[in-house]
């Protein structure tokens, strides 16, 4: 009898169940990149499918579900069976021979929210991203921003790194990218992640806050009429040069 499987990241596996408790944060995060997300879209780093739920809200022609991690593949299978659209799929990046491989699903965007910081080699990853897509295609993503924020957290999740704006540009060229639109997301959320990272040393995102922080999604999402140059996250979107 083979061994039950099991999350190989623990701190990733409760981050993601501890955002599943998050409903109108994830959908926000989704309205924001939604009008720049395709018919046949990858997922990368998919976890548990927090977003990928809400990338199926709209009409796919397929979806298809990546992860690294043979737990969060088989929780994916159960979680979106009996959609024909949706097809799960082992991806680690950087992958240089990942494009030709996928060729015949002729993605045109590719979708990793929280997942490149995660990865050593950024551009790299970045520019299988853009070899993934047909041209013309996007490569979407949102990453942590702000090196004042970097701190337990971060450790604890494995964070290679945090973003400015130059510094996730500079990424996307390196990576052969056009940046066609750059933003700031969750500006209030800066000062949750400061003090539970850099004064609190947390080595979880406290669920109560959580929850509170989710309540009050609403009125965050008029944050786009206030461009303050700063925020928890950065939302890039790029095009194969």
């Amino acid at each position: 009898m083979s061994e039950p499987l099991v999350p190989g990241d623990e701190a990733g596996a409760e981050t993601l169940e501890i955002m599943s408790a998050a409903p109108r944060y994830n959908a926000w995060q989704y309205e924001v990149i939604a009008r720049w997300i395709g018919r046949r879209v990858i997922e990368v780093g998919s976890g548990i499918g927090n977003m990928s739920a809400h990338l199926l809200s709209s009409p796919r022609d397929l979806l298809l579900l990546t992860d690294t991690d043979a737990w969060y593949r088989s929780e994916l299978a159960k979680r979106f069976a009996g959609r024909p659209e949706v097809v799960i799929d082992s991806l680690t990046l950087p992958d240089p021979d990942a494009p030709a491989r996928l060729a015949g699903h002729r993605l045109d965007t590719a979708v990793a929210l929280n997942v490149v910081e995660h990865i050593e080699d950024d551009v790299g990853t970045l520019e299988t991203l853009r070899r993934i897509v047909t041209p013309g295609g996007r490569v979407v993503i949102l990453v942590p921003a702000m090196d004042e924020l970097y701190g337990s957290l971060d450790r604890e999740l494995g964070h290679f790194r945090r973003y400015t704006r130059r510094r996730l540009k500079t990424a996307f060229e390196q990576a052969g990218l056009v940046v066609i639109h750059m933003q700031w997301f969750n500006r209030v959320g800066t000062i949750g992640w400061w003090l539970n990272s850099r004064v609190r040393m947390a080595r979880r995102i406290p669920i109560d806050q959580l929850k509170m922080f989710d309540s009050l999604v609403p009125l965050l999402r008029f944050e786009r009429f206030l461009p303050l140059p700063f925020g928890q996250s950065l939302i890039a979107v790029g095009t194969p040069r």
